[in-house]
């Protein structure tokens, strides 16, 4: 079974999907948020696509650590689709995940109209193989 990750956003949700193996993450798309929870039914349906066992939400802490109004924003998100899901739903530190992920792209001299396409997939991969790494250390 395969875990998922998600970056929450106001208009986007990155998605990342691992290997069979718990290994890797890579990033399968985003789902936009355009009618009230209508993302719900997308991640479900990703969900049951990919045979996912367990789902990563990226939580974006302070710089101090403490959780601030997008942070709680998240958590609402990420209970609301473990009651949906009926799958376990982890919490995961997201500090400066999207900055890594923009600075990547730039790195790779990607352009700025292709980058704001993939940046939030890109940010889901980030989280969720952090992720995978943290548990690989156990």
């Amino acid at each position: 079974m395969r875990i998922m990750g998600l970056d929450y956003g106001d208009r986007n949700i990155g998605v990342a999907v691992s290997d069979a193996f718990g290994w890797t993450a890579q990033g399968t798309g985003v789902v936009q948020r355009k009618r009230e929870g209508g993302e719900f039914d997308e991640i479900a349906a990703l969900v049951k696509e990919h045979e996912v066992s367990e789902v990563v939400v990226g939580l974006p802490k302070n710089m101090n650590g403490s959780i601030g109004p997008r942070g709680e924003i998240c958590m609402a998100f990420a209970e609301e689709l473990k009651q949906k899901l009926n799958l376990p739903v982890h919490l995961w530190d997201e500090r400066l995940t999207t900055v890594s992920a923009e600075r990547t792209l730039l790195e790779a001299d990607v352009s700025r109209k292709k980058r704001k396409q993939v940046v939030d997939k890109l940010a889901a991969t980030f989280i969720l193989q952090n992720y995978l790494d943290s548990k690989a250390k156990r």
